[in-house]
């Protein structure tokens, strides 16, 4: 069963607790973008095997949006942060490198 730790009010909460809200990070596109941008941003998602950074919302909890790094072969959550955040903080990126060193890193 996968655990996050909601970074908002602390508690560790299974994934019964949240409801997931896809890939983290992502460049917004919206008025002035091209089509193949806009459709980049509505339907286009890494999956990766792997490291993935996520957005998840605690939502029998305190109802807040947050981010999680966790690697989606072994469920071994890497760490959250809060949703504002706009790059993973550098002691999660050190974790992962520490565990998973063939991976090639932030963006």
């Amino acid at each position: 069963m996968l655990i996050l730790q909601c970074p908002c009010c602390g508690v560790a909460a299974d994934e019964t607790e949240l409801s997931p809200g896809g890939e983290a990070h992502l460049k917004r596109f919206g008025p002035g973008s091209t089509d193949e941008e806009f459709e980049g941003y509505m339907f286009a998602r890494k999956n990766p095997r792997g490291v993935h950074f996520e957005r998840w919302r605690h939502s029998y909890g305190c109802g807040k949006w947050f981010l999680a790094a966790r690697n989606t072969a072994t469920l071994e959550v890497y760490g959250t942060y809060p949703a504002q955040t706009p790059e993973p903080p550098a002691e999660i990126v050190e974790r992962i490198r520490a565990r998973v060193p063939e991976w090639r890193g932030w963006k």
